[in-house]
């Protein structure tokens, strides 16, 4: 018996239900009329109306979440670029290549063009100036810390380290700083970590046990290394200045990390862009609320920050996050689930993208609640239903209005953007990279003296010393001895001496005496 076939759509089918989308869509999305855009905004797309970040609102932050395959990349990227045409440098990590094509202009698109009529969009394809970065040294100019400016806390993440483990690494780092030991790169650490080793009884007394703990942050350390560590530790240190570079014309440089190997070591990945913003949160001057920006910050993987850290991390994050907008820093989480990102930062976050999420599971229904919850309700639709019904490049979004309060959420199609849509080729990266403003700056390691070296020197000038004294105490034993002789000789002279001065004194007594008898004899005699 032959099998029926299915039947396949036909071209006339397939074409009334793109009609009948577009129809749908027709209703929910009104045409882009730009007089109804603020002129110092970012346009995110189009729902009834024009949907924008406002930018002197923009360093309010911002979270924007979605299920794989649903547009998170391409929002990124429009928004990145829209920030860099206004004049905000831009920092964000590319995890999967995709990023890398802002530094080229765009081209159309089947989907970009249906897009941008849908909206009402004027799409005008344009490069943006780009800088590449990367931990390794390969696809970007190399970027690198100090192990003093990463500082204990962030290390101690880094390395998965105990509570125990973290206190030798404090007291290790309180050492250096006490006894001027510039900790610059891994090895300066370990040598620190071998010389505490070495003076672990005068130590212990002060600080308690630390040669267990210390043996644990040693071994940790080679698995760090083994990771790559080794080329995120060092000099020339990566300048905050030069991820807040802004074009000849004006535009704002979109500092792109090359993340899609990095992302083999999550936790370094993460720790870095930490302390990205962290270094951010000490070095800048605070300014207020800036009429626009002065860097734009994009967290992707945002939930390999949060995954399994300890509560004195989490309040670090929650501190950076809330008190960096009044330096001019507005930072953007970008994750799959809003539930990745824990309640104390999330209410910090005034911008919202939500993309489709899907819900096959309790735990992902839960997430599909808690994320239409965040948003301000919209009566026209069910925004808990509506968020599993979006499609590729739609969103609910709401923002801060003049006032920052948050607006009503809208469902909103996406604006296509105007660089291109995905990676470039290694030639044109290179390209990129040579014409780069940084170019030469940080491609060679700079290896000055620091705590290896120094701790070097005192080994040697220990040894030194050792020789020294050990040569020192056989000379002083030889004097010992021959002092004995010395002294042996002595006694032995002046009971020599005083022989031969009392025994012929005392013979001349007994003589005189004897004669003096004999001559008592005659007489008694006569």
């Amino acid at each position: 018996m032959a099998r029926k076939k299915t039947p396949t759509k036909t071209a006339a089918a397939k074409s009334k239900a793109a009609a009948k989308d577009a129809a749908d869509a027709a209703e929910i999305v009104a045409k882009l009329d730009p007089a109804e855009l603020p002129e110092e905004s970012v346009y995110l797309g189009q729902s009834v109306k024009p949907e924008f970040i406002l930018l002197k609102l923009a360093n309010r932050h911002g979270l924007i979440t979605g299920a794989t395959g649903t547009g998170k990349t391409v929002t990124l990227q429009g928004l990145a670029e829209s920030f860099s045409t206004a004049g905000v440098p831009v920092f964000c990590a590319d995890v999967k290549g995709d990023l890398s094509g802002v530094a080229e202009m765009g081209v159309a698109k089947g989907w970009i063009e249906e897009r941008a009529e849908l909206i009402g969009y004027d799409v005008e394809f344009s490069a943006h100036p780009v800088i590449f970065w990367d931990l390794f040294g390969e696809q970007g100019h190399p970027i690198r810390t100090t192990v003093t400016e990463l500082g204990p806390l962030l290390l101690s993440r880094l390395m998965d380290l105990s509570e125990a483990q973290e206190g030798v690494l404090n007291i290790a780092f309180k050492i250096a700083d006490d006894e001027k030991l510039p900790l610059l790169d891994l090895k300066d650490l370990q040598s620190l970590l071998e010389d505490l080793a070495a003076r672990a009884d005068t130590l212990t007394t002060k600080y308690g046990n630390i040669t267990k703990p210390r043996s644990r942050i040693q071994r940790s350390l080679l698995v760090l290394e083994q990771q790559g560590g080794q080329h995120f530790f060092g000099e020339p240190a990566l300048k905050i200045d030069d991820l807040m570079r802004t074009s000849p014309d004006g535009a704002g440089y979109i500092s792109v990390l090359v993340a899609d190997k990095l992302m083999q070591s999550p936790r370094l990945y993460a720790t870095f862009l930490l302390f990205l913003m962290s270094e951010m949160f000490e070095e800048l001057p605070e300014v207020g609320d800036p009429e626009k920006p002065k860097l734009v910050f994009f967290f992707d993987e945002a939930h390999l920050l949060f995954r399994d850290a300890p509560k004195a991390l989490l309040e670090k994050v929650e501190q950076v996050v809330r008190l960096i907008r009044s330096k001019g820093v507005g930072v953007y989480f970008v994750t799959q689930n809003p539930m990745d990102v824990p309640d104390t930062v999330s209410r910090q976050l005034g911008n919202r993208v939500q993309h489709a999420l899907r819900a096959f599971s309790p735990l992902e229904q839960k997430a599909v609640k808690a994320a239409a919850t965040t948003f301000r309700a919209n009566p026209a639709f069910d925004t808990e239903k509506t968020i599993m019904e979006l499609g590729i490049g739609e969103a609910l979004v709401s923002s801060l209005d003049r006032k920052g309060q948050p607006t009503m959420v809208e469902r909103t199609y996406v604006k296509p953007p105007s660089s291109q849509v995905g990676p470039l080729t290694a030639a044109e990266r290179k390209a990129v990279i040579k014409k780069s403003p940084v170019a030469g700056e940080y491609d060679e390691v700079v290896d000055r003296n620091s705590a290896h070296e120094i701790l070097q020197e005192r080994t040697k000038a220990r040894a030194a010393e050792a020789a020294e004294a050990e040569a020192s105490g056989g000379k002083t034993a030889a004097r010992k001895s021959a002092g004995g002789s010395r002294s042996d000789g002595f006694w032995t002279t002046l009971g020599k001496s005083i022989a031969r001065s009392v025994v012929p004194m005392a013979t001349r007594v007994l003589e005189d005496a004897i004669k003096r008898n004999a001559l008592g004899g005659i007489s008694r005699k006569r």
